[in-house]
């Protein structure tokens, strides 16, 4: 299924992670989900190869590339049976976001360690009473002399039990308005103050989602992204925040792309072996178009979707982020409904198999149901390209 406006490159960096991918794969991730642990072993072997770090600067560590080559590393890793959620998170979103607005000393610290996996930052911007809507955030920074003291809930937060630090996204008060305004803090999770609860999920994945209560947790200075006011025009700081979220919100949507896309051709590869080898009359029930028809058409969907993921990635790398915005949307909408059809139509054509953990299919039903959930529902998503791209009124 590899496109064929892919470069030489990127195929390359496609059979390499594929070859990874296998020797871990459905069982591995079956056993961990079992015993509740993180893919540590795939997560230290991908960094120690460069893969986590793939589009993260040379000169901290990381591969020089860009989200296109890391949307290839997590869709790769996926078709395998092995998708690594946290690739979404730590090197996507922070990881960006601190290679695009930290400072030297933020870069120095953190993305090295991103890069080769042996630092995990997660991601916090959902709270309980604002939903999709960013400007309902109500988790606040004050300023306290030289310190911050931020106040605040976050859900639905992944992989906090093996993260370093949380890339909060909080509010601080402008002084000339008075109005709240977006600004990212790098959170340390042993600072005090800071307490994460799981939340308990109909969901069978190694990572876990957690609630954050942030009660006056000190940070110093330069937790800040981009430092204060003096260190940087138009990149850092108080004054950069609603760049730095969107920054890091495109990436998540190409990346929740790439995540459903692998999960849809995993179910898929599944449903065509199943309907070459099993034989109820006289020849294999995939000779039926009533079984191969369907599954063709799921191959279309996640082939198309890929196509508009791929644009999203390079209008995204080549810095083209209006550009990116509307197509990571359409990517990421594409990819979801390509996955909730090429996994049911999977589950369907193995009949009562398709239900048996032997085949490892139903789990996917939940998992499937994510990639339309989140981190923004097709429904805002329909938003979107409804206001932006078609010019209509807004409803809300």
């Amino acid at each position: 299924m590899t496109a064929v406006i892919e470069s030489e490159e990127h195929k390359a960096l496609r059979t390499a992670v594929a070859a990874l991918g296998k020797r871990y794969g459905r069982d591995y991730r079956a056993r961990t989900v079992a015993e509740g642990k993180p893919p540590a072993e795939l997560w230290s072997e991908a960094g120690k190869l460069g893969y986590l770090g793939v589009s993260l600067p040379e000169e901290y560590g990381g591969g020089g590339g860009g989200i296109a080559e890391l949307s290839i590393v997590l869709e790769e890793l996926g078709a395998a049976g092995s998708p690594l959620l946290m690739l979404v998170v730590s090197p996507a979103i922070c990881g960006t976001v601190i290679s695009r607005f930290g400072t030297e000393e933020q870069k120095r610290r953190w993305l090295p360690g991103i890069a080769d996996g042996s630092r995990l930052m997660a991601f916090g911007i959902t709270e309980p009473d604002a939903g999709s809507n960013s400007h309902r955030i109500t988790t606040t920074a004050r300023r306290d002399g030289t310190d911050w003291l931020l106040t605040g809930r976050k859900v639905f937060i992944s992989g906090v039990d093996i993260a370093d630090a949380v890339l909060i996204v909080g509010r601080t008060e402008d002084a000339r308005t008075g109005t709240l305004k977006p600004c990212l803090f790098i959170v340390p999770t042993d600072a005090e103050g800071f307490q994460k609860r799981p939340i308990d999920m109909e969901l069978d994945a190694a990572e876990k989602q957690f609630e954050l209560t942030l009660d006056d947790v000190r940070l110093p200075a330069d937790a800040l992204v981009g430092g204060g006011p003096s260190h940087a025009f138009g990149s850092g700081g108080e004054d950069a925040g609603l760049l730095q979220l969107f920054a890091g919100l495109n990436p998540e949507r190409i990346m929740t792309a790439a995540f459903a896309i692998g999960m849809g051709r995993h179910a898929l590869a599944r449903a065509i072996e199943y309907a070459r080898d099993r034989t109820v009359w006289k020849a294999p029930i995939g000779a039926h178009q009533a079984i191969a028809h369907p599954l063709a058409q799921a191959h279309i969907d996640l082939e198309l979707a890929r196509l508009m993921m791929q644009k999203a990635a390079h209008l995204y790398d080549s810095g083209d982020d209006i550009g990116a915005g509307e197509a990571a949307n359409m990517a990421k909408y594409a990819a979801g409904e390509a996955c909730v059809k090429a996994v049911d139509q999977a589950v369907h054509t193995l009949g009562g198999n398709g239900l048996t953990r032997e085949f490892g299919l139903a789990s996917l039903i939940t998992a499937a149901r994510v990639a339309r959930i989140a981190p923004v529902s097709r429904e805002m998503i329909l938003n979107y390209v409804s206001h932006q791209t078609l010019g209509l009124p807004k409803s809300y």
